[in-house]
């Protein structure tokens, strides 16, 4: 009888959950207001949310968005015209749509059209737009559901470009795959590859972020490398040339991490200080001009800079006090300061200090954030409902994603 009543008493307890949600999520803002928050009021809100809709990573691309649970499940939202969700479909989503049954999903990353993940064991799997081998198949067939990538358990970190992807294995090899017109693989040609391709014989690299043609990665000694498209400076080598291998940037040491957007290049050093080079059309550097800068450049003086993202002509960081930063273009909103106004330089979004992790969407105009809570937030660009939050409408702010 005990256990009746619990879970009738459950029941009840889930379904004033549903209800109180669906208040807020139908009724708490106006959905003609682009730039109404998710709260109703255009704010941040509590960020309360139920222990199932935690997440801990999300990955963000030109108009889609995946994100992995606390439970090891796999979510994913917005266009879907190459399978890159990974549902079976082609069909776009509006909200996080769960992706099979596994709940061993470690880490993922959104590419342009595709996607790839990694699984607690170790295995590389891909979904998505496949034309230049960026799946790494071995063949040139788009996928619409996970693909497992050869048979190796090694994989550490993965990271996917426009249309190709940069991957690093647990003994610190760099692999890489897909398109190559701009010498983004890093193999010494210009010939894309179907597979996952060693670049060179270090076993001594840490990360690697792929851009929209160009590459970046810090080795373990601290050094940063970059490769690919350089006509906006996007390298930081001190010239426009393309580069086809890794090729050193400066002799600094103490490189801590790195993000690539479109066309420009951020990254933080271990004393906490934020640098930036590339294209800055649109500010999107935070240095307080419009030009493009060919080295790295130091943003501010502040030394407390923890994590950073670049997204396609946008920038959100993190500071170690855990608030939010952004500038670069604003079009639709992806700053998420409630206006559509460019920032050249660092501006504080809100005032809460429990952010945790951003992403940029690189090729894109969304952003999506992680607070110390696990909830999700979202803003920017919505037009194929890649924020996940059941509209098409853009968002100024910062709006909470509720995951089933």
């Amino acid at each position: 009888m005990e256990e009746i009543m619990f879970r009738k008493n459950k029941l009840v307890t889930m379904a004033v959950l549903c209800l109180v949600m669906f208040t807020i999520l139908f009724y708490g803002c106006d959905p003609e207001d682009p730039n109404n928050g998710g709260n109703g009021n255009g704010g941040s809100g509590n960020g309360s949310t139920p222990s199932d809709f935690l997440v801990k990573q999300v990955a963000a691309s030109w108009q889609h968005t995946v994100a992995i649970k606390t439970d090891g499940t796999l979510w994913a939202w917005g266009v879907n015209g190459n399978g890159q969700l990974g549902d079976g479909t082609n069909t776009n989503r509006d909200v996080p749509t769960q992706i099979g049954t596994d709940t061993n999903w470690a880490f993922v990353s959104a590419g342009n059209y595709h996607t790839l993940a990694i699984k607690t064991d170790g295995t590389l799997w891909a979904c998505g737009h496949n034309e230049a081998g960026q799946l790494g198949d071995g063949t040139n067939t788009d996928r619409n559901s996970p693909t497992q990538i050869g048979t190796d358990t090694n994989w550490a970190f993965v990271s996917t470009g426009r249309l190709n992807t940069l991957a690093i294995k647990t003994n610190g090899t760099l692999w890489a795959w897909g398109n190559n017109n701009e010498g983004q693989l890093g193999d010494g040609t210009r010939t894309s590859r179907n597979v996952p391709t060693q670049i060179g014989i270090d076993t001594t690299w840490a990360s690697v972020t792929a851009g929209h043609m160009h590459t970046l990665a810090i080795k373990t000694d601290g050094t940063l490398w970059a490769w690919g498209r350089n006509s906006y400076g996007q390298l930081g080598d001190g010239t426009n040339t393309d580069r086809n291998v890794p090729t050193q940037i400066g002799t600094d040491t103490n490189w801590a991490s790195v993000s690539t957007g479109s066309y420009h290049t951020l990254a933080i050093k271990t004393n906490g200080t934020l640098w930036a080079w590339g294209r800055n059309n649109k500010s999107q550097l935070g240095d307080g001009t419009t030009t493009d800068r060919n080295v790295p450049t130091q943003i501010g003086i502040d030394t407390n800079w923890v994590s950073v993202s670049a997204g396609s002509y946008h920038t959100l960081a993190i500071k170690t006090d855990g608030t939010l930063w952004a500038w670069g273009s604003n079009y639709n909103g992806e700053l998420g300061d409630g206006t559509t106004t460019d920032r050249n330089v660092p501006t504080q979004i809100g005032i809460d200090t429990n952010w945790t992790s951003v992403t940029a969407a690189t090729g894109g105009s969304h952003t999506s954030a992680i607070k110390t809570d696990g909830t999700l937030w979202a803003w920017g660009s919505n037009s194929y409902g890649q924020l996940g939050i059941g509209t098409s409408f853009d968002r100024g702010t910062p709006t909470q994603v509720m995951l089933p």
